[in-house]
C-alpha cells in the first residue's frame, strides 16, 4: 500500500504542474500537495565532539556527521541536500556526501593554527531537498553543538628568555643554586610547550643544572685557580625538541666575602655652586648573605674647624642681623677695627671670619656712648663662643662682657662670664628702681660651654626673667639668687670685653678676670628681645647635609637630621632600600663664596640579625668633601676721577654729586676649556663679569677730616631705606653698608653730595672710596675723587684784555723744562698781540692783514717747538662760567670775505667756546686749523679737552 501511494506522487506533481488554468488555485493546491508529501523535519545528534589536526583541513567528528529524514524514500522530501553552520567568521564548513544516506563532512575552509586559538564551539543544522526540485522551503533540523578542538603539532623550539646570564659565588662554598635559567616554547598544547629538560653543554666543567634550569656547583670554587666559568646551556620541550640556540652563563669568582660597604670614592670634590651633590651615587652594602634583620646608618659631616662650627655667612653681624629680619638697634660690640670702631684694633683676630681670640692677656673698652646706660628691663645679648677648660683657671671667672665702675669702686653692673664651666649672666638693678632683694645671678650649666665648639648663645632678658638659647634650643636656669638692688652714684661706668674692668680696691684701675677662648659677633640690643625665627636664622649653617627626593626613599625608611642638618640617621629593614636611601645622600652648601678646604665625612652602621647572637660587623666610612676654591670676583670701581664745579653749587641745598658716572663691576678671569689646546704665546686673560652682593662701601676724607662749621657729606635717607641699607656719617667720611646687589649700591653712592658753605676758602677736596664684599673678604680698588672750586673770572668793560695771553684762574699750569727754548719765544707774543690791537684801532684793515700774517708765523713757531711737550686735559663744569672777549682780537679767516661782520665773528667765538666746554686755545690757532680742514664744532660734546697756552709772563 505505501509503494502504491508513492507511485502516485510523482503523477499528482505532474499535473498540478501542466495545469497552467486556475492562476492562484494552482499554486495553492502544490502547497498542501507538498505539506502533504514532505511530512517530517531532518533529524541529527544534538551535541558533537570533533578534533583537527593543526595545519590539516579534515575535522574527525564524534559521531560522525549523519542527517535522517522519516520521509524517505519519497524524493526530495526524504533527502538531506545541506548542513548549514551557524556563527561570524568561523574556518569550517560542512558538505553533504550523500543526499539519500544523509551523509556529511565537516571541514576547514583555511589552515588551522592550535597557537592562536585551541578549541572552537558552534551550531550545525541539517536542511531536506523540500517537495520538488524547485521547491525553496526546505525543512531544517533542530540545532546541534559542535566542539572542536585543534591538536597541536611540536613545530616550535624553546627558547631562553635571556640572550645571557650572570652571577657571582664566593670561593670555597657549595651553592644549592647559583641562579636559574629559563626557556619558553610557543606551541599551544602542555606536551609541546612546557620544557621538560635543561642540559650543560660545555664539557668539563663544575657545574650541574636540574629539570628546572637551577645551575650549582659540584665542587668548591678557587678565586685563585679561575676566577670566571663561561658555560653553555640548552633546553629541550617534552617533545625532545632541542632549544633554537644555546644560552650562556656566566659565573664570576670572587674572595672570601668581608662585610662592609662597597663602590665608594674617599675623595668627593664639591665645586662651589653646584648645588646638591650625591655623596654616595653607588654605594651597597655587602652583607655576606648575612641573615640582617635591620641596619642603622649614621652619616656624620664634621665641619667644627671650618669658621664657626661650619660654613656659614662670613658678613658682619649688623648685616646678618638685618638679612635674618632682627629689629634695629643691635649694637656690635665686636666689629671689624676701623677709624669709627678702633677698639678691636689691639685683639687677636681672624680677619676671614671676624672670629677674636682671647689670650687670658687682653681685654678692650667700649667707647662711651656705644651703648646706652639703660638696658631696660628687656634686652638681648648674642654671641659665637668656642670655649674649654683652661689648666689652672678653673677657679677664676672668665668675664665675656662687663659692665662695671669706671673708678673709685669696683660693683659690676652687669657682666656675662664663664665659672667653673658653667655660664653665669650677672644684673644688678638700681636702688631708685626697687629697694627690695631681686633675681640678680643666672646659671647654666651645659657640657657644651667647655667642649672647644663653636656654640651660639642668645640671652633674652625680660627681667626678671632670663632664657638662654644655645644653637637654637631653650635652657632655663638652673640656679637664681639674689641680692641687693646698687645705690646710685656720680660714678661713670666702663663697658669691656674679653675682661672686667677692676676701677677700685687697686692701686691703678687694670683689667682682670680675663677670657680664654674665642668670641664673635657679641652683640647687644637694649630695649626689644629676639624671636626664635630671628635666632635660628642667626645661627644657621650654609651647608650640610641633604637627601635628593626624599618621596623615593621607599616605605619602611626612617630618617632624622639633627638641627643643623650635619648629622643624618637612617634606619630601615631591606637592605636594597637602605642602600637606594644611602645614595641620595648628598652634600649642598649654598654660599656663592664658600670657604675652600676639607669637610670630614663618617658612616657608622648597626646591623642587628634574625636571632643570631653573633651578628657580622660593617666597617666605618671615612671619606671627605673638597670644597673647591670659589672664583675670586674682581670688584672694580670706575668714574670720573676730577671734577670742577663753581662754587654756587657747593653753597646750594642740593651740593655737588661726587660720583654721578660711578660704575661697580666684578669680573673674574675665564677658565680655559679642558679641550683647548694650550699655547706658549702669552695672550690676555678672557674676563667675564659676574653679580654678587656688596656689604659695605667706605667714603673716605683724604687731607684732614671735614670741618662740620662749614662742609659735609649727605645722603637723602629715602634713597637708603628703599634700598634695604644704612649709613654711617662722619668727619672722617660716609658708610653705606648693609647686604645688597652691585646696582643697589650704585644707585646709593649716585645720590653722594658734598656741601661747602665758603668755597672761596679752599681749592679742592680729595676722597677715597672702597667697596667690599663678605666683611673685607674681597675688596675693590681704592678709587680716588678729586673735587675743585670752579673760580669765577671777573673782568671789566674798560679792560681790554685779550684771551691769548690770559690764562683763566681755574687752569693749573702746566711746565714742560725740555721745551725751555719755546717758552722763550712764546714770551714774544704777548707784545705782538699788543701791537696788532693798538694798530688795529686806528686802521682795521690793516689789522686784520697783519694780524693774519703775524698769527700765522707766531703759530708756526709754535708748534715746531712744543709738540713733543704733553697736552694738559682738565676737566670742568663750566655751566656758570662768565668770559669776557674783546671783539677786536677776532680776525678773517683765509678764504672767507670781508662781508662778515665783526659782531658775527664774536657769536660765533662764544657759541664755539660753550658748545665744547674749553677755552685752552688761542682763537688765532683756532682759526689756523680751521684753515687746514679741522672743525673746531667736532670736538663738542667731549668730556676732556686738551689744553695749551703759555704762562710764562702770566702774573699770580
Amino acid at each position: 500500500m505505501l509503494t502504491g501511494r508513492l507511485c502516485w506522487v510523482p503523477l499528482l506533481l505532474a499535473l498540478g504542474v501542466g495545469s497552467g488554468s486556475g492562476g492562484g488555485g494552482g499554486s495553492r493546491r502544490r502547497r498542501l500537495l507538498a505539506a502533504k508529501v514532505n511530512k517530517h523535519k531532518p533529524w541529527i545528534e544534538t551535541s558533537y565532539h570533533g578534533v583537527i589536526t593543526e595545519n590539516n583541513d579534515t575535522v574527525i567528528l564524534d559521531p560522525p556527521l549523519v542527517a535522517l529524514d522519516k520521509d524517505a524514500p519519497v524524493p526530495f522530501a526524504g533527502e538531506i541536500c545541506a548542513f548549514k553552520i551557524h556563527g561570524q567568521e568561523l574556518p569550517f564548513e560542512a558538505v553533504v556526501l550523500n543526499k539519500t544516506s544523509g551523509e556529511g563532512r565537516l571541514r576547514a575552509k583555511s589552515p588551522i593554527d592550535c597557537e592562536l586559538q585551541k578549541e572552537y564551539t558552534f551550531i550545525i543544522q541539517a536542511y531536506d531537498c523540500g517537495a520538488g526540485p524547485r521547491e525553496t522551503a526546505w525543512k531544517k533540523s533542530h540545532k546541534a553543538v559542535v566542539h572542536i578542538q585543534v591538536k597541536d603539532v611540536n613545530e616550535f623550539a624553546p627558547t631562553f628568555k635571556e640572550p645571557a646570564y650572570k652571577a657571582v659565588v664566593t670561593e670555597g662554598k657549595i651553592y644549592d643554586s647559583i641562579l636559574q635559567v629559563e626557556a619558553v616554547d610557543e606551541d599551544c598544547s602542555p606536551q609541546y610547550s612546557q620544557i621538560c629538560n635543561y642540559e650543560i653543554v660545555t664539557t668539563d666543567v663544575p657545574f650541574a643544572i636540574d629539570r628546572n634550569g637551577n645551575i650549582r656547583n659540584t665542587e668548591k670554587l678557587s678565586y685563585d685557580k679561575q676566577r670566571q666559568y663561561e658555560i653553555l646551556v640548552t633546553a629541550y620541550d617534552c617533545g625532545q625538541k632541542p632549544a633554537a640556540q644555546d644560552t650562556l652563563v656566566q659565573v664570576d669568582v670572587k674572595p672570601v666575602c668581608k662585610p662592609g660597604w662597597q663602590d665608594w670614592t674617599k675623595r668627593i670634590e664639591y665645586q662651589p655652586g653646584s648645588g646638591s651633590v650625591p655623596l654616595f651615587p653607588s654605594i651597597h652594602l655587602e652583607t655576606c648573605d648575612g641573615a640582617v634583620s635591620s641596619i642603622q646608618i649614621t652619616t656624620e659631616l664634621q665641619t667644627n674647624y671650618i669658621g664657626k662650627g661650619c660654613d656659614r655667612e662670613t658678613y658682619s653681624e649688623r648685616s646678618l642681623q638685618k638679612l635674618c629680619g632682627a629689629s634695629s638697634g643691635i649694637i656690635d660690640l665686636l666689629p671689624s677695627p676701623s677709624a669709627a670702631t678702633n677698639w678691636t684694633a689691639g685683639l687677636l683676630v681672624d680677619s676671614s671670619e671676624m672670629i677674636f681670640k682671647f689670650d687670658g692677656r687682653q681685654g678692650a673698652k667700649i667707647p662711651d656712648g656705644i651703648v646706652p646706660k639703660n638696658l631696660t628691663d628687656q634686652f638681648t645679648i648674642t654671641m659665637w663662643m668656642k670655649h674649654g677648660p683652661s689648666p689652672g683657671v678653673r677657679a677664676e671667672k672668665e668675664t665675656i662682657l662687663c659692665n662695671s665702675d669706671k673708678t673709685e669702686m669696683n660693683r659690676h653692673h652687669y657682666a656675662l662670664y664663664v665659672h667653673n664651666c658653667r655660664l653665669v649672666f650677672l644684673l644688678r638693678k638700681d636702688f631708685d628702681q626697687a629697694d627690695t632683694f631681686r633675681p640678680a645671678e643666672f646659671h647654666w650649666k651645659l657640657d657644651q660651654i667647655c667642649d672647644k665648639e663653636w656654640h651660639y648663645y642668645v640671652i633674652n632678658v625680660e627681667f626678671p626673667v632670663v632664657t638662654l638659647y644655645m644653637d637654637g634650643a631653650t635652657y632655663e636656669p638652673y640656679l637664681v639668687t639674689n641680692d641687693w638692688p646698687i645705690h646710685p652714684s656720680h660714678i661713670a661706668m666702663q663697658l669691656t670685653v674679653g675682661a672686667c674692668w677692676q676701677g677700685g680696691e687697686v692701686t691703678k684701675p687694670r683689667f682682670a678676670q680675663f677670657f680664654h677662648g674665642s668670641l664673635a659677633s657679641l652683640t647687644i640690643r637694649p630695649g626689644k628681645m629676639e624671636s626664635q625665627k630671628v635666632i635660628s636664622c642667626l645661627q644657621a649653617c650654609k651647608e650640610g647635609l641633604d637627601i635628593n627626593s626624599l618621596e623615593s626613599l621607599g616605605q619602611g625608611i626612617k630618617y632624622h637630621f639633627n638641627p643643623s642638618q650635619s648629622i643624618l640617621v637612617m634606619e630601615g629593614d631591606d637592605i636594597g632600600n637602605i642602600n637606594r636611601a644611602l645614595q641620595k645622600v648628598s652634600y649642598i652648601n649654598s654660599r656663592q663664596f664658600p670657604t675652600a678646604g676639607v669637610r670630614r665625612l663618617r658612616v657608622s652602621s648597626k646591623v642587628q640579625c634574625f636571632g643570631e647572637d653573633v651578628c657580622i660587623s660593617v666597617p666605618d666610612v671615612d671619606a671627605y668633601v673638597m670644597v673647591l676654591q670659589a672664583i675670586e670676583p674682581q670688584i672694580s670701581l670706575r668714574g670720573t676721577d676730577r671734577l670742577w664745579r663753581p662754587a654756587a653749587q657747593f653753597e646750594s641745598a642740593r651740593g655737588v654729586t661726587l660720583f654721578p658716572d660711578l660704575k661697580i663691576v666684578s669680573t673674574f678671569a675665564k677658565a680655559e676649556a679642558p679641550g683647548e689646546p694650550k699655547t706658549t704665546a702669552p695672550k690676555s686673560a678672557v674676563l667675564e663679569e659676574m653679580l654678587h652682593n656688596l656689604d659695605f662701601c667706605d667714603i673716605l676724607v683724604l687731607g684732614g677730616d671735614l670741618d662740620p662749621r662749614q662742609e659735609c657729606l649727605e645722603l637723602n635717607h629715602s634713597e637708603l631705606h628703599q634700598r634695604h641699607l644704612d649709613a654711617t656719617n662722619s668727619t672722617a667720611g660716609y658708610s653705606v653698608y648693609g647686604v645688597g646687589s652691585m646696582g643697589r649700591y650704585e644707585q646709593v653712592l649716585h645720590h653722594i653730595r658734598y656741601r661747602n658753605w665758603h668755597p672761596a676758602s679752599f681749592e679742592s677736596r680729595r676722597f677715597r672710596i672702597k667697596c667690599s664684599e663678605l666683611n673685607g673678604r674681597y675688596t675693590s680698588n681704592e678709587f680716588n675723587l678729586e673735587v675743585s672750586v670752579l673760580h669765577e673770572v671777573r673782568i671789566s668793560d674798560k679792560e681790554h684784555v685779550s684771551h691769548l695771553i690770559v690764562q683763566p684762574p681755574f687752569l693749573q699750569s702746566v711746565y714742560h723744562p725740555e721745551s725751555r727754548s719755546s717758552i722763550q719765544r712764546s714770551s714774544v707774543v704777548p707784545s705782538i698781540a699788543t701791537v696788532v690791537i693798538i694798530i688795529s684801532v686806528c686802521m682795521l684793515v690793516f689789522v686784520v692783514a697783519m694780524g693774519v700774517y703775524r698769527v700765522r708765523i707766531a703759530h708756526q713757531h709754535f708748534t715746531q717747538e712744543t709738540e713733543a711737550a704733553k697736552e694738559a686735559e682738565m676737566d670742568w663744569d663750566d655751566s656758570a662760567l662768565t668770559i669776557t672777549v674783546n671783539p677786536m682780537e677776532k680776525h678773517e679767516e683765509p678764504g672767507h670775505g670781508e662781508e662778515e661782520t665783526e659782531e658775527e665773528e664774536e657769536e660765533e667765538e662764544v657759541e664755539d667756546v660753550s658748545s665744547s666746554s674749553s677755552d685752552s686755545e688761542d682763537s688765532e690757532e683756532e682759526e689756523e686749523e680751521e684753515g687746514m680742514g679741522r672743525g673746531r664744532h667736532g670736538q663738542s660734546g667731549a668730556r676732556q679737552a686738551q689744553l695749551e697756552w703759555d704762562d710764562s709772563a702770566l702774573p699770580y
